[in-house]
């Protein structure tokens, strides 16, 4: 009886190791599933998040506003060479453009292209220039914040703006190619008023 004793203690002793080896390849195939479903959790959150802010981002630049460079010194002093700008595209749904408004809009003449101007008169306005010197409604335009040297000396008009179009110029009088040279803009063509610049 002693030696089948001994026989069965050595016997529980031999498989208990076994079954705590067991017990940890258990437990360590457990925290391996959890931590892989876990890293598969946050990557899908990451995704969902990624895709939710590129259709935001899509449906703001497409539909409220966007985020434009100017290139070339048209707007100077007001808008500089390789200033950033962030153009309103919802507030011409709710008001038309008005005199003084800094837009965004196609060049008339070549869609594909677009500009930065200043509207200076509104549909069913009178527009001329005399030695540079801007007048809307037979009344000079209060345009301080042209510097001297960025003024011209050249004369346009008179013309009434007909319905549906602005007259825009370029604060950089001397070097601005709009309406004086490409006549006037229709609304359709202004895609925003720009609302900061940095």
């Amino acid at each position: 009886p002693e030696v089948v004793e001994g026989a069965a203690s050595d016997e529980i002793q031999a498989t208990a190791p076994e079954a705590l080896k067991a017990a940890e390849r258990e437990r360590k195939r457990r925290q391996r599933s959890e931590h892989i479903a876990l890293l598969r959790d946050e990557f899908l959150a990451w995704f969902k998040t990624v895709f939710s802010a590129a259709i935001y981002a899509t449906l703001i630049v497409t539909f409220g506003f966007q985020v434009a460079r100017v290139e070339g010194q048209s707007m100077a002093p007001t808008l500089t060479d390789q200033d950033r700008l962030i153009v309103d595209k919802l507030i011409y749904r709710w008001r038309p453009p008005a005199r003084g408004d800094v837009v965004m809009l196609y060049y008339p003449q070549n869609p594909d292209k677009s500009f930065v101007k200043r509207v200076i008169a509104e549909q069913g306005e009178r527009v001329e220039i005399i030695d540079g010197r801007v007048y809307v409604n037979d009344v000079p335009l209060n345009d301080d914040y042209i510097p001297a040297d960025f003024r011209s000396h050249d004369n346009y008009g008179p013309q009434v703006i007909p319905e549906g179009y602005y007259f825009v110029m370029g604060d950089h009088r001397n070097n601005s190619s709009d309406s004086r040279h490409w006549g006037f803009v229709p609304k359709r063509y202004i895609i925003g008023k720009v609302e900061l610049r940095w």
